[in-house]
């Protein structure tokens, strides 16, 4: 399933979204959370990368904001089930998805 592409940064944003894709499995979460992809793309693309990330993780996000690799979040919905937000490094697509989805 595809959305909107986020091309341009906002002030609030360091990196664009591109093309916006939901795997099956990570919709079906969302909706027995009772929660939407959005709030979870707000905090991808504001750096919060999720407290369920690794120091080393973290880093290696801040590293590939300056040199243009890709980028992890680690969230878990209120139902504590774990996604994972995936925007590839030419920043054309961010994929949401569980971890056995990869």
């Amino acid at each position: 399933m595809s959305a909107n592409s986020i091309t341009t940064p906002t002030s609030l944003t360091r990196f664009t979204l591109g093309q916006i894709f939901i795997t099956p499995g990570a919709e079906e979460a969302l909706q027995i959370a009772g929660q939407t992809a959005i709030e979870f793309l707000r905090r991808h693309i504001s750096c919060d990368w999720g407290s369920e990330l690794s120091e080393d993780d973290v880093r290696e996000n801040e590293l590939s904001l300056i040199e243009g690799f890709r980028l992890l979040s680690n969230y878990r919905t209120s139902r504590g089930q774990r996604l994972w937000i995936i925007t590839e490094a030419d920043r054309s697509a961010t994929t949401i998805l569980l971890p056995s989805d990869y």
